[in-house]
């Protein structure tokens, strides 16, 4: 499973590091000795992992490339998608990743632990609760973009360091028409099949929502 996992991340990111490499390798073990006693992915699902959820979250990579020091609240992060994978990709930007339900989370502790991944906090906290300011928030289908963004406009910071102004960044599937009618001067929305050429990857994308 290693080498087909991860020639479908190499396939796509062909620049990982050495270092980078061994930390995606190892959450496939990982994320299934936790699942086996916290379901924090589906036991369906848990198999195509690299696909579904390691490669899925880094998408949001290939919209934007995250400058060196850049901050990014990954919320409702589950056990820890997308902010575990992007927080490999850009080991020189700070994540912090916050969930309401505690289990959860401490997988994500774990799993940062267990590859030595630093530049990443996970931290048991609703999203009503944080008060830190970030460049952007990411996050994965976790409520519908305009109660997302009543939620987290407060934690946008003013200072601009990307190419891309500060906002939210999003990964989510199906139509949608009608929550980004609201924003649908200034809303991006990205076909992940253009980046990548699974079948899986039909009918989702990428919403970048400047705030």
């Amino acid at each position: 499973m290693y080498l087909c996992s991860m020639e479908l991340i190499k396939k796509y990111f062909p620049e990982l590091t050495e270092q980078q490499t061994k930390q995606l390798y190892a959450l496939d073990e990982l994320y299934h000795d936790w699942n086996e006693k916290i379901n924090v992915i589906s036991r369906r699902d848990i198999d195509n992992l690299y696909e579904h959820h390691v490669l899925h979250s880094m998408a949001i990579g290939k919209l934007l490339h995250f400058k060196p020091g850049t901050q990014i609240l990954d919320f409702g992060t589950g056990g820890g998608f997308p902010g575990v994978p992007l927080a490999i990709l850009f080991p020189e930007c700070q994540f912090t990743l916050i969930d309401g339900t505690g289990k959860k989370i401490r997988v994500a502790q774990e799993v940062c632990q267990a590859i030595g991944l630093t530049n990443c906090t996970p931290i048991h906290r609703r999203g009503e609760e944080e008060k830190g300011k970030y460049d952007f928030v990411v996050s994965r289908a976790v409520m519908p973009l305009p109660d997302l963004t009543r939620m987290v406009k407060k934690n946008i910071a003013k200072e601009q360091r990307n190419a891309l102004p500060n906002g939210i960044i999003c990964l989510k599937g199906g139509d949608l028409q009608e929550e980004t009618r609201p924003y649908k001067r200034i809303v991006q929305v990205q076909a992940l099949s253009e980046w990548f050429q699974e079948e899986w990857f039909k009918e989702k994308y990428c919403i970048y929502l400047p705030l």
